[in-house]
């Protein structure tokens, strides 16, 4: 990566440890720098000790349930107010630079988290089975909507910053939380945690201790129940622990029927490169009826056109990385080809890898085309808009489309999505011209969260 080209020591940003609420300073920190070289933060890290002993300190405090009211309030402090130093226009340039997110992901993560945060309340209540209320009347014995443990460890990714809104629930439920940053995006848990605090939520219900990966498997370990984010590694080093909640490789993907129009390549590609292409959400693979190749060169002509930039100007579409960490993954697809083709590589005289000239590489999209729909690309999933066209007929089934957690059907095939549903590893399904990232209000993501966090018991009293 090249020497870091260190700032005035007045200048760093740093992030201490916030144990049940509050700032707490570590002997042991490590250095954050912008995907430029330029040090840009210090970070204390927390060992695994702590985080047992912070599980413990959140553990004993006495039960103080958000209210939906507190949750409002904290994300219109989340989207307006200076917290922890920074201002919102603060905040959003700092998890550019380090993260390498285009500035723009963060602005308008801005104002998601805040209606997430709003929303909350009436998830939850969304999410509660019918029948489960917060009592049974006298006299009767009926269900009850309880959590299964009280202290969540959320083990949480850089991608993107909307991903966080997601342990927003298990406030909600009552979950007292302590959260593992990524490594390259503390700013967005920390101003969380932040705006939670001011909006008077108590303060042992709120722990964020960055930390290595053993730190990580210490909080795994202590907490009640842990929401894991990773990989194919997280899936197999916590895949067989039934106390931890997995969100893994998105793999999502388009099912094209039919003509292939101007509408149809305008939702392929907000579905490959919306957030740079960086979440779970955007698609990684099209399945296409019609000539794979003529689709495969539209979309690549479209994506190309995205702006490569630092990602904190205003212009930037895709994501950067210290420039060789940029060319590295590069090569690793290039080295996962088998077969196909880039049609998208052609359009970049200087290459797929832009260098910015400050030590930092951004990531143009990669469009590649398959001559068969088994072809292994179909389960790559890269952190830069990266999709594989690959060619379908129906006598084929939803074999190759299985292990998807977003499918857009393109084409008004309604059969076609009813027979989607009915296979339970595609967890969501659009049916019509709708991007892969598009959610409800109250839509499942990868189902109900609330779901693998609270049980329906049995209780009653008498009259």
């Amino acid at each position: 990566m090249g020497e870091a080209k260190d700032l005035d020591a007045k200048d760093l940003y740093e992030i201490p440890l916030i144990r049940a609420g509050r700032a707490r300073q570590s002997s042991e920190r490590a250095e954050l720098t912008g995907v430029d070289g330029t040090l840009l933060a210090t970070v204390h890290l927390a060992p695994p000790l702590l985080a047992r002993l912070t599980v413990a300190d959140a553990r004993a405090g006495e039960e103080r349930t958000p209210t939906p009211g507190q949750l409002t309030e904290a994300g219109r402090h989340f989207e307006t107010a200076t917290l922890n130093g920074l201002s919102p226009q603060g905040y959003c340039e700092l998890q550019a630079r380090v993260a390498g997110v285009p500035v723009a992901v963060a602005r308008h993560s801005l104002k998601d988290v805040a209606e997430t945060f709003a929303n909350v309340g009436a998830r939850f209540l969304a999410e509660r089975p019918a029948g489960a209320g917060a009592g049974p009347a006298p006299g009767e014995i009926g269900a009850v909507w309880t959590r299964r443990g009280d202290v969540l460890a959320v083990i949480a990714p850089s991608n993107n910053p909307g991903t966080h809104t997601q342990w927003l629930t298990a406030l909600a439920c009552g979950y007292r939380l302590v959260v593992r940053p990524g490594t390259r995006d503390p700013f967005t848990p920390a101003r969380m945690i932040a705006a939670l605090l001011e909006a008077g939520v108590a303060p042992h219900y709120l722990s964020l201790l960055p930390g290595s990966h053993a730190t990580g498997d210490a909080l795994v370990e202590a907490a009640d129940l842990s929401l894991v984010y990773g990989g194919d590694a997280a899936v197999r080093r916590y895949g067989e622990d039934r106390r931890v909640i997995l969100r893994g490789p998105g793999r999502s993907k388009l099912l094209h029927t039919g003509e292939i129009t101007e509408e149809t390549l305008d939702v392929i590609c907000a579905s490959v490169c919306y957030d740079a292409g960086m979440r779970c959400t955007n698609a990684t693979a099209v399945f296409t009826d019609a000539d794979p190749a003529t689709l495969a060169a539209a979309v690549a002509e479209r994506l190309a056109r995205l702006t490569a930039a630092p990602p904190q100007s205003a212009d930037a579409q895709v994501p950067v990385l210290p420039l060789g960490e940029a060319r590295a993954l590069r090569a690793q697809l290039a080295g996962s080809l088998a077969g196909a083709v880039d049609v998208a590589a052609p359009l970049y005289p200087d290459g797929p890898v832009a260098d910015l000239g400050d030590g930092s590489g951004a990531l143009r999209p990669a469009v590649l085309l398959c001559d068969r729909s088994d072809h292994p690309g179909a389960r790559i999933e890269l952190s830069f808009p990266c999709v594989w066209i690959l060619p379908w007929q129906r006598a084929e089934g939803f074999g190759p489309l299985k292990d998807t957690l977003a499918l857009t059907i393109l084409g008004g095939d309604e059969e076609l999505a009813r027979e989607a549903l009915r296979e339970r590893s595609i967890r969501k399904v659009l049916l019509g011209p709708i991007p892969t990232y598009t959610a409800g209000r109250t839509s499942p993501h990868d189902g109900y969260l609330s779901h693998d966090l609270m049980e329906a018991r049995a209780f009653g009293t008498t009259a």
